[in-house]
């Protein structure tokens, strides 16, 4: 499920800012990264299964490693995770309102404490 409008989508941001404000929400990169791209996920464990949100970005300026990054953040995603298969994003994937409210929170923070580092595209 993809989150539509939520100011994340297509802001250029300085890579070792956005790392910082993500962890401050419980997403962390951990392995998901290499010199160019970035996932940044938080896991949610609810009766209902065990969730992802993901924040993908790439950067366009500089790279990950050396945390001298400018990133394109992309569209957030929320999937499912199926054991050993790996997570789905799939519309007809079923997603409880609650989970879906809590990623729709975290993601107005971010979104509310990156407003003042927009960069121009």
């Amino acid at each position: 499920m993809y989150f539509e409008n939520t100011g994340l989508e297509d802001l250029r941001v300085d890579f070792a800012l956005l790392d910082d404000i993500m962890r401050r929400h419980g997403l962390t990169k951990e392995g998901q990264w290499d010199y160019e791209r970035v996932t940044f996920d938080r896991k949610f464990i609810v009766r209902e299964g065990t969730y992802y949100l993901r924040v993908f970005a790439y950067a366009v300026d500089g790279d990950i490693d050396s945390n001298d990054a400018i990133v394109h953040v992309m569209k957030p995603v929320l999937g499912k995770h199926y054991y050993p298969h790996g997570v789905e994003y799939g519309e007809s994937e079923h997603f409880p309102e609650h989970l879906v409210k809590s990623c729709v929170d975290v993601l107005k923070a971010i979104e509310t404490d990156l407003a003042e580092f927009r960069i121009k595209a």
